[in-house]
């Protein structure tokens, strides 16, 4: 037997745990069938156009992208047993260094500076945790608190005290494309007919005026799930986080997987950063993460640490970002009759199958929103902001039984041990 096939075992789910199981593309395509039937109803009921318009969906998209890249980061370092805390921190580095690449040598070198800043920041937790044996979330969190400071540095060196808190405008920026014709669907979103318009809406945002480095990153998606469970370096990676005993008994270097995907994990973040900096606002600012590294690890577990459904936690929680600048609080509460009927709903299916804590906890918080909706015609716009953040808690709590993690995420390795 091969080593790669005896890693690909040590690699698998535990037998006594039922395998997940992945949905076809026929399924994935019914969902968003039915998100966009519900979106529109929503639209319709509430009179509420900015659900579906394409300003709010490409405002989602940006807001999406880097809480995707900030994800991929922790796949690739949780799936070689590593935890990432400190993605906020190398999302903070790669926000500096990229607009500071951005600023001295053009787009495309700013571009791989703020990866290699979030890459360096990956391999400082590397260091630590792999070979020094800090406790991951200390290391992490010591992270997160040394790279604001650091960039408060070397923003005072760089543009003096008047920059120390941001920088000067990126002026170059990397080029955006759109799909020929895209634009001709404005009309139609503007007629406001059930679903085709909604539709229309859609595409036009996810197609017209998109940079580059939005594509890149959603290719990494696909990317990312090709190398770690299509190729014999991803089964490394994914080994020496399920079992890195077995995988050293084979003779595989276990601290080096680990590395690989830590410093990778970084890289991820810093790009993510690097989008902040230069492609959403085109300038960096003092604080500009906001906290989306978390929020990307949160997208991580909601996908049960795959890409594909990190994917969808990501969408998720930046379209709840995104609806802030898009009449937030009408839109927030328009969406208040999906998300009534989506628990509702949950709630039915799990007392069928005889889960009652969430069945009891998904209606609880059904009625809510309804009750929510009948008694007020506005969401205060401090919920509004807060909204991203109460989605990630309540996704993660109604989904926190289906989870599981690599066997060894977190856990201490010593070789020989």
């Amino acid at each position: 037997m091969s080593t790669d096939t005896t890693l690909s075992a040590a690699a698998a789910q535990p037998a006594a745990k039922p395998r997940s199981r992945r949905m076809s593309t026929s399924t994935i395509l019914l969902i968003v069938a039915g998100a966009l039937v519900g979106l529109s109803l929503v639209h319709q009921l509430a009179n509420a156009p900015d659900v579906t318009s394409s300003g709010a969906i490409q405002a989602a998209l940006q807001a999406a992208v880097p809480l995707g890249l900030a994800g991929l980061g922790g796949l690739w370092a949780e799936r070689a047993g590593v935890v990432n805390i400190g993605l906020e921190g190398q999302m903070i580095l790669g926000t500096w260094f990229g607009a500071w690449g951005s600023l001295e040598f053009g787009p495309w070198i700013g571009l791989l500076i703020g990866i290699l800043g979030g890459a360096v920041g990956g391999l400082v937790h590397a260091v630590a945790t792999v070979t020094f044996g800090v406790d991951h979330i200390i290391s992490g969190v010591a992270m997160t608190i040394l790279a604001p400071g650091v960039v408060r540095y070397l923003s005072y060196i760089t543009w003096g005290s008047a920059g120390a808190t941001q920088s000067p405008q990126v002026v170059d920026q990397v080029p955006r494309l759109s799909v020929p014709g895209v634009n001709s669907l404005k009309g139609l979103e503007e007629h406001q007919w059930f679903l085709i318009s909604d539709i229309a809406g859609v595409l036009r945002g996810l197609l017209h005026e998109v940079s580059l480095v939005t594509i890149l990153a959603v290719l990494l998606i696909p990317l990312t799930a090709w190398v770690l469970w299509k190729t014999a370096f991803g089964l490394r990676v994914r080994s020496v986080g399920e079992d890195p005993q077995a995988a050293e008994s084979l003779g595989l270097n276990v601290y080096r997987y680990k590395y690989y995907g830590v410093v990778i994990s970084g890289a991820m973040a810093g790009l993510g950063g690097v989008y902040l900096s230069t492609v959403t606002s085109a300038i960096y600012r003092e604080g500009q993460t906001g906290g989306r590294g978390y929020i990307g690890l949160a997208a991580m577990i909601f996908g049960n640490w795959r890409p594909g459904g990190l994917a969808v936690g990501a969408s998720l929680f930046g379209y709840t970002d995104a609806l802030q600048l898009r009449r937030g609080s009408e839109s927030v509460h328009a969406l208040l009759i999906l998300v009534g009927a989506l628990l509702l709903a949950l709630a039915v299916w799990e007392f069928i199958r005889r889960n009652r804590v969430v069945a009891i906890s998904s209606a609880v918080l059904g009625v809510l929103s309804y009750v929510l909706f009948f008694s007020v015609d506005k969401i205060p716009t401090a919920l509004v902001q807060a909204a991203p953040y109460i989605t990630v808690l309540v996704v993660l709590a109604l989904a926190a039984q289906r989870l599981r993690p690599p066997a060894a995420d977190g856990k201490p390795y010593r070789r020989g041990g």
